[in-house]
């Protein structure tokens, strides 16, 4: 193996404050409410008041760091030793850098690199080329902010680089050129900091319309790294044309009928700390209004991922959002339970529903029913860190009646470690949800319900604890033979590790996704490999979805880490049958360079497909980039869409499976959904969109409900339409619901 995790650091230089490691705390607790504070205002004070005391402490985008590095800088007397200072540039640099202050991370990067000349100061090989490496990284940045940020266009950032993502304004792609160019001449090959700056050089190249043919041969990642395995038609990039293009850092997304006139909005949200949930409506002419006020959503700032659910079965779906993870003890942030009072106005309830009492670090959470008494439950999973440890996770029993009680000690999932992403799924068809929790740097967990309120942990004995460096997870039927599978991938890569598998490098197996393919009886089988899951990359946002409508399921990667210089695209990967993935992400206009979050399935304009939006940004405040909405205009094959409504089972339907019987050349053929909002970062509408392929009647439409373990057949069902299921009911209600031309008509407002 070449590389090995020290090889691949991506700068040899100790520039990275590091958190101090700490006693382990008690959860915060929440403050008993001043008189006459309803739990939505105790809300809204609490955001504030963390909002303002992050704005400073927040250790990726608080100004702390940089002002204390500024002052012992100006504090420093003349005589000190250089070294001293040329540590001091550094890191005052990257911090500012990280901030989005590129002038003055660039000047202090020169001034440091201006020093390794110094007589009195033999600085090694190392610090030269790290020093030039984070100077051309600042450019990098800079470079991105003059031109894809600024002069932003439907092509910006997406490989390969053409047309209007290619830079107008020049000289910083220039600029951090010779810096990089100087790491890659004077580093061997399989150096992690080599591989990194050759990454970085060759899209510095591309931004400037110079790849490959002006670039040096041995800087060159050759040009069919940049090409998909299948050829599909481009999508385009169209939410500046609807004003979706929010500009923040990572969050959360939903798409979903928060109105009940049929038709899809969207929430999404940010992690900032002053960052604003955003309410869109859907304004049934192909545009969307912001909603924000009205929706009654002021205030509620922050949000690292959101969830949607109908969660006191009263036909409306609520929300709940979360926050403080990465953020280790100071992260102790309240997450948010929104109740839709009706036609998407919001009041927040977390306090009163027993969900506000602790406070521990957390970005994901799934509804279940898993104890099938025909409410949703709530499963969170929280982060324990080496600087902050016992952190359990949390299983939320709904009482039926608006209230919560966390059982996760009695039911046994308590688990204890960094959570990064959690599902339920009946992967063995026994009528009860079982659970798989993904943790970031020790074994997974998945946990069978037992029937009697208890989990067991049986992840060892079905060999699906891997990798142990695990981010997004979920369950899925990827192969339509009606049993649940499991997806894990991997975040132990950056661009060095992408760097050197597109060179030829063995980068190690712990880098690659896993596949677990269920047989329905409860034993799984790791087919990664033969499904082409052989490509190491780092995902934030992930969803699942079926992008041409042939019936099987595709999925979509937002990638990136924290590290401003971890740029690397977005993988779609399309489901061939049923029997393995190919890349189609360069094709399709899907290899987004900046970092993306929550990732959404939708058909948002009613053709019958589903168009994928991406919630963009990473996690320093210099790292914001516009949301991204990729209209699917590409599949003629046919559809259904089904909206389950449960009666004894939870209202929203989640854990219902549904089966269309197919005619197919002659024969039948079967497709199969689970009803659940898809992926773990990024919501799709729990309205099911169900690709047909080419079939043109539908023979069978079964629906197996979970609370009542009944199933309801409908036969001869016309395809391409809109239908309402209702448990127990026996005929299904057609739903008119007009196609849309998304962006004919902003002006105005409904």
């Amino acid at each position: 193996m070449l590389l090995s995790s020290r090889r691949t650091a991506l700068c040899l230089l100790s520039v990275v404050v590091t958190l101090t490691a700490s006693a382990p705390a008690p959860p915060a607790r929440a403050q008993a409410a001043p008189p006459g504070l309803s739990s939505h205002q105790r809300m809204v004070d609490r955001l504030a008041r963390l909002a303002v005391d992050m704005s400073e402490n927040h250790i990726y985008v608080g100004s702390g760091l940089a002002d204390r590095l500024q002052a012992a800088l100006t504090a420093l007397p003349a005589e000190a030793p250089t070294r001293r200072r040329w540590e001091l540039l550094m890191q005052l640099a990257q911090a500012q850098l990280n901030l989005g202050m590129e002038a003055e991370s660039i000047e202090n990067f020169t001034q440091a690199l201006e020093l390794l000349a110094r007589p009195d100061f033999r600085a090694p090989a190392a610090a030269v080329n790290g020093t030039h490496f984070r100077l051309g990284v600042a450019y990098i940045r800079l470079a991105e902010t003059e031109n894809c940020c600024n002069r932003h266009s439907p092509e910006s950032c997406i490989l390969p680089l053409q047309g209007g993502a290619l830079h107008t304004v020049t000289r910083p792609s220039e600029q951090a050129i010779v810096h990089l160019g100087y790491v890659v001449d004077n580093t061997p090959e399989e150096n992690g900091q080599h591989l990194a700056a050759r990454w970085l050089i060759n899209v510095g190249y591309m931004t400037l319309g110079l790849y490959p043919d002006q670039t040096p041969a041995h800087h060159l990642i050759p040009p069919d790294a940049f090409e998909s395995e299948e050829q599909i038609p481009r999508f385009t990039d169209i939410a500046d044309q609807l004003g979706l293009d929010t500009f923040s850092l990572s969050g959360g997304a939903i798409a979903d009928d928060f109105d009940n006139d049929g038709y899809l909005d969207l929430v999404v949200s940010t992690w900032d700390p002053f960052g604003q949930i955003r309410f869109w409506r859907n304004r049934r002419d192909g545009t969307f209004a912001d909603k924000t006020e009205s929706s009654g959503m002021v205030g509620i700032y922050g949000g690292l991922n959101l969830i949607q659910a109908d969660y006191d079965n009263d036909g409306d779906l609520d929300i709940f959002v979360l926050r403080g993870a990465w953020l280790g003890k100071g992260g102790r942030h309240p997450n948010s339970l929104l109740r839709n009072g009706g036609r998407g106005n919001f009041t927040d309830v977390t306090f009163d529903a027993g969900l506000g009492d602790v406070h521990y670090p957390t970005q994901t959470a799934a509804w279940g029913d898993y104890d099938n008494d025909g409410d949703l439950d709530l499963y969170v999973g929280n982060e324990s860190t080496e600087a902050y440890t016992g952190v359990p996770n949390q299983l939320f029993e709904n009482d039926g009646a608006g209230a919560f009680t966390d059982v996760a000690n009695r039911a046994g999932v308590q688990d204890y470690g960094p959570t990064k992403a959690v599902g339920f799924g009946d992967y063995d068809a026994d009528g009860w949800p079982d659970l798989y929790v993904s943790n970031l740097g020790g074994a997974n967990r998945l946990y069978h319900n037992e029937g009697d309120g208890t989990f067991t942990n049986v992840a060892e004995a079905a060999g699906v604890t891997g990798p142990e460096r695990s981010f997004p997870a979920w369950f899925w039927d990827v192969d339509n033979d009606g049993a649940l599978d499991i997806y894990v991938a991997a975040y132990s890569t950056n661009i060095a590790g992408l760097a050197a598998h597109l060179l030829g490098m063995d980068v190690g197996a712990d880098k690659m996704a896993r596949l677990y393919r269920g047989d329905g009886l409860g034993g799984f089988d790791e087919v990664g490999a033969s499904w082409n899951l052989v490509h190491p990359n780092s995902p934030m946002g992930s969803n699942f979805g079926d992008l041409d409508n042939d019936g099987y399921l595709d999925f979509y990667l937002g990638t990136g880490n924290p590290e401003l210089l971890n740029i690397m695209p977005g993988v779609m990967s399309l489901n061939q049958g049923g029997r393995r993935f190919a890349d189609v992400g360069y094709a399709g206009g899907f290899a987004h360079l900046q970092k993306g979050h929550a990732v959404v399935f939708a058909d948002l304009d009613n053709d019958g497909d589903q168009d994928v939006f991406e919630q963009m940004g990473g996690a320093f405040a210099a790292d914001r980039y516009r949301d991204v909405l990729y209209e699917n205009r590409w599949s003629d094959s046919n559809w259904i869409a089904v909206q389950l409504v449960g009666v004894r089972s939870n209202r929203s339907a989640i854990g219902a499976r549904i089966t269309a019987e197919i005619a197919k050349d002659g024969g039948l053929r079967k497709v199969y959904k689970h009803v659940n909002s898809g992926g773990s970062f990024g919501a799709n509408p729990l309205r099911q969109t169900i690709g047909l392929g080419k079939g043109t009647r539908i023979e069978r439409l079964d629906i197996r409900w979970p609370t009542s373990e009944t199933t309801q057949t409908f036969r001869d069902v016309a395809v391409n339409q809109f239908i309402r299921i209702v448990e127990g009911e026996s005929e299904f209600t057609t739903l008119d619901i007009e196609r849309l031309d998304l962006g004919a008509d902003r002006d105005g407002d409904h």
